[in-house]
């Protein structure tokens, strides 16, 4: 009898090794969620060694917003919050999210997820984890705000996006950038400095 002794990583054959992590990525966030979700059973299910997914996606708040087809990274998103003048961090977040959700490309993938959210279970829990510990709780324990306020912020941007990409509701769906900016930002700054 002889045994293999290949070491697991790239399987012969699989030209697209990347889609298969991703797609087993997304399976498994979707059974799992995303705290249940490791990178070990990611690798796992894409019948591939784990180094081979550090070597694709850093880290697993990465291989997340990848398999959902999300226009930013987390890491970006904390540290663009979380450097800079903290009197101006109300104007950086409404400003990225405005940013983010300026073009279709980047706006659709989303809002299809919040779309998922609102009418799957499975898909709620997962996106509230993803939002809470990768991005929301990383952000208010690096500026030591309480998670209420990190919350309430969110909260409030959420309502925005949804008011002008869903429900397209006038003036807001057709205001400018700087219009929303001066308009908003003074309020999610308060949350950030009480």
């Amino acid at each position: 009898m002889t045994v293999d002794k290949r070491r697991p990583g790239r399987r012969p054959g699989s030209a697209d090794t990347r889609g298969e992590i991703l797609a087993a990525a997304r399976k498994v966030f979707g059974e799992k969620g995303f705290d249940k979700a490791t990178v070990r059973g990611i690798a796992r299910e894409a019948n591939v060694d784990p180094a081979l997914v550090h070597h694709y996606f850093e880290t697993k708040e990465g291989m997340f917003a990848a398999a959902m087809r999300l226009p930013f990274s987390p890491e970006n998103i904390v540290k663009t919050l979380v450097e800079g003048p903290r009197e101006e961090v109300g104007e950086r977040l409404v400003r990225m999210i405005l940013q983010v959700t300026a073009s279709p490309e980047t706006r659709e993938p989303l809002l299809a997820l919040i779309r998922s959210a609102m009418t799957n279970e499975q898909a709620v829990t997962m996106v509230r984890e993803f939002f809470t510990n990768a991005l929301l709780f990383q952000v208010a324990d690096r500026m030591q705000v309480p998670h209420l306020r990190i919350e309430a912020a969110f909260a409030q941007m959420f309502g925005i996006v949804m008011a002008r990409y869903v429900i397209r509701l006038e003036p807001l769906a057709s205001a400018g950038h700087d219009e929303l900016v001066e308009v908003l930002a003074p309020t999610i700054q308060r949350y950030f400095t009480g």
